[in-house]
């Protein structure tokens, strides 16, 4: 029996929304009862009403982040494909510089930005370059994966029917590595604003990060929620679009996934 598409994604997103809206219940409900300071934890229609009223400040600061989110995601996506292709190329080179990509995020992100600002200054350079640094690592090894896992049986058809390396890679190691390129863009995604607020911590004049802390020093409860909603909402919006992305892109993906298990 076949199932309608609005039900499919009503048995997706029905649990995830219900429980969502449990916990908010309880949160409302919590926070009246026990009758909590606002500026200790508000309640969620408390956080809705400073949303209302502040919605014009955290769209101006909004846009900041989002221009520092896509530079920086589009930067560490051209740099993560790139060195995946050299890697794929030259197998000495991998060897070489991945056990050294592994160890890089060793180091937490917020030891290194203060040099980035140190050394480029406050402008928006920085900022890019902290987001490209958090999305480059799960792009690269991603797509690396992608095109080493390619099908040997038809990379030595094609051989054997005297295609080249670039046909091969055409044909075969790219269409392969997409999905896996992919699954390391949504990952990535989820970094991508979130590395522009931590670049905005350390230094900026405008931005969600900027309006994150001025709330905190304000004990300003109710806008740190607000702040914490629009970084959710973004990112959630650009994994989504990612996602969209990847079901144009890659068609035969969703129908290998709704192929029955043998």
């Amino acid at each position: 029996m076949r199932i309608h598409p609005w039900k499919k994604h009503l048995h997706t997103i029905g649990p995830p929304v219900s429980v969502l809206f449990l916990l908010l219940i309880l949160w409302e409900a919590g926070v009246r009862i026990t009758g909590v300071e606002k500026w200790i934890l508000p309640a969620p229609s408390d956080i809705l009403r400073t949303l209302e009223a502040d919605i014009a400040l955290v769209l101006r600061h909004t846009w900041p982040t989002l221009t520092e989110a896509a530079l920086g995601f589009t930067a560490g996506i051209a740099a993560g494909w790139l060195l995946a292709m050299v890697m794929e190329l030259s197998p000495w080179l991998k060897r070489g510089i991945y056990p050294l990509l592994v160890g890089t995020q060793t180091v937490p992100i917020i030891a290194i930005a203060p040099l980035f600002i140190l050394w480029f200054g406050y402008d928006l350079l920085p900022k890019i370059l902290i987001v490209a640094l958090v999305t480059f690592f799960p792009v690269v090894v991603s797509t690396a994966d992608g095109l080493r896992s390619a099908d040997p049986d038809m990379v030595r058809l094609l051989r054997s029917m005297g295609a080249n390396s670039w046909q091969i890679f055409r044909l075969v190691r790219f269409p392969h590595a997409l999905p896996a390129f992919f699954s390391g863009l949504k990952i990535a995604a989820t970094y991508s604003v979130l590395g522009a607020v931590i670049a905005e911590w350390l230094g900026a004049n405008a931005g969600l990060g900027v309006f994150l802390v001025r709330a905190q020093h304000s004990f300003a409860a109710d806008r740190v929620f607000v702040a914490i909603l629009a970084i959710t909402f973004w990112t959630w919006l650009l994994f989504f679009l990612i996602r969209l992305l990847e079901r144009i892109a890659v068609p035969w993906k969703r129908i290998r996934d709704k192929e029955p298990a043998k």
